[in-house]
């Protein structure tokens, strides 16, 4: 992969789709991979688990019977107590990789509860177990062929700038870039990539309304809350200077995808064209990116 227009991916949370329970309006799998398609997407990640077939052929074949490629997918497992072993659930998801040919799996590091508004505070054990656990993964997919990452993401294990820091210097797992989730994180996604080029692996690229950022970081309003009024933004619609990250990294020699992610919570069936039409000009807005590079 070369150019960068060919390696940019979708995710289904732009159409709403997450694993976390009452996130919202849900499509169907088929909508939104045949949306995906009339915009040009050529790949996708895989989605939460149930969105796509779990039996790893059949998954494959929704995906190529509709022309799409495989990038891999988010899979949030329990990183952190030391009486859990992620690795057989790891190697479970890793059989529907291998056989849709994806290449990129991103880890997260869950907390155990479900959504994404609380997190315990880890102390010394459980984060030598979080480390430990990160390396092991990261050698059991590249047995299989796959490209093992970590996302930082708010609500996880890893959301700050000091988490990230300490998975960079206690780890040698590549990082997802998810530009929206440092952000809101408290991590200048701008200076990340400036000082950990080489680390990059995997990118979601989302832009942020700041002030609704800023208002999570203090508490004053749940992520989840702030997800529902419009905290995502389509890319250039937002505060984040994604012209500069996508430019450091092609400059660097980066070759891994770009995964368009605008995180949305739909309450019931749009009655306009529905999100398709925000994907649609964050595609512009990369393209656009792109032709300046």
């Amino acid at each position: 992969m070369t150019d960068l227009a060919l390696r940019i991916a979708g995710a289904p949370i732009s159409w709403g789709v997450c694993e976390v329970p009452g996130w919202g309006w849900q499509y169907d799998p088929r909508t939104v991979l045949t949306q995906m398609r009339e915009v040009g997407i050529a790949a996708t990640e895989f989605g939460p688990d149930g969105f796509l077939p779990d039996d790893p052929a059949e998954k494959a074949k929704t995906l190529a019977d509709l022309g799409l490629r495989a990038v891999g997918g988010f899979v949030p497992v329990v990183l952190h107590d030391p009486a859990h072993d992620p690795s057989a659930e790891v190697a479970e998801a890793l059989e529907g990789f291998v056989a849709s040919g994806a290449t990129t799996l991103v880890l997260a590091a869950a907390t155990g509860q479900e959504g994404y508004d609380d997190r315990p505070v880890l102390n010394e054990a459980g984060w030598n177990t979080l480390l430990a656990n990160l390396d092991e993964l990261s050698a059991l997919a590249a047995d299989r062929g796959v490209l093992a990452t970590i996302h930082p993401h708010v609500g996880t294990m890893v959301e700050n700038a000091d988490d990230v820091d300490r998975v960079l210097r206690g780890s040698s797992i590549g990082l997802t870039l998810d530009t929206g989730h440092l952000l809101i994180g408290g991590v200048d996604p701008v200076e990340l990539t400036l000082r950990n080029t080489g680390r990059i692996k995997h990118t979601h690229l989302k832009d942020v309304d700041a002030q609704w950022a800023a208002k999570v970081q203090a508490g004053e309003v749940s992520y989840t809350d702030a997800v529902r009024q419009g905290m995502y933004r389509p890319l250039g619609a937002g505060d984040i200077d994604l012209a500069t990250i996508v430019s450091t990294l092609e400059h660097a020699g980066y070759d891994g995808w770009y995964v368009l992610e605008q995180d949305t919570i739909l309450a019931g069936p749009p009655a306009d064209e529905g999100p398709v039409a925000d994907v649609r000009g964050s595609i512009e807005h990369l393209q656009a990116i792109a032709g300046g590079v």
